[in-house]
């Protein structure tokens, strides 16, 4: 089941159960996902539904650094509260290992096509590696993968 499909069903159950934050934050996640669809003109894949989380996801990070710098506690709780809620729809995260897998291949890709890739060639290897984990329908935070990526091209 798509993950829009399946926020438009939680949101009719936390309306029967009377959970307006959820309701709400459900509602926020789908409006953003069909806002995308119509500026594509055509429905979402499910990469692009994760995208649409994902940037949701980092929003509500963002603006709870801001909160919790401003003195603002409740808001900022208020927007942790939404990131676990978001979450849940996320899929699994990609551990350390299988990232560090997906680095190591991407490498070895890449010294394929010519000398060994070295620190210089950062955004040439991250683009690769971030397609690959795409591909394989892991998930992973671009931090996390960006300093796995520089261990690993630092290695000689």
């Amino acid at each position: 089941m798509a993950i829009s499909e399946q926020i438009g069903k939680d949101i009719i159950t936390a309306m029967k159960a009377k959970e307006p934050f959820k309701v709400e934050t459900l509602r926020m996640a789908k409006s953003a996902m069909k806002s995308k669809e119509i500026d594509k003109r055509e429905p979402l894949t499910d990469a692009e539904e994760i995208s649409t989380l994902q940037t949701m996801i980092k929003q509500r990070k963002d603006a709870a650094e801001q909160f919790a710098k401003g003195n603002r506690p409740e808001l900022s709780a208020k927007e942790h509260e939404e990131i676990k809620l978001l979450e849940i729809y996320m899929p699994q995260t990609a551990g350390d290992d299988e990232i560090r897998a997906v680095v190591q291949g991407a490498i070895a890709h890449l010294a394929k096509e010519g000398s060994k890739p070295g620190p210089k060639d950062m955004g040439a290897a991250m683009r690769v590696v971030q397609s690959r984990i795409m591909a394989s329908g892991l998930h992973a935070d671009n931090k996390t993968v960006s300093s796995i990526l520089k261990e690993e091209l630092a290695k000689d």
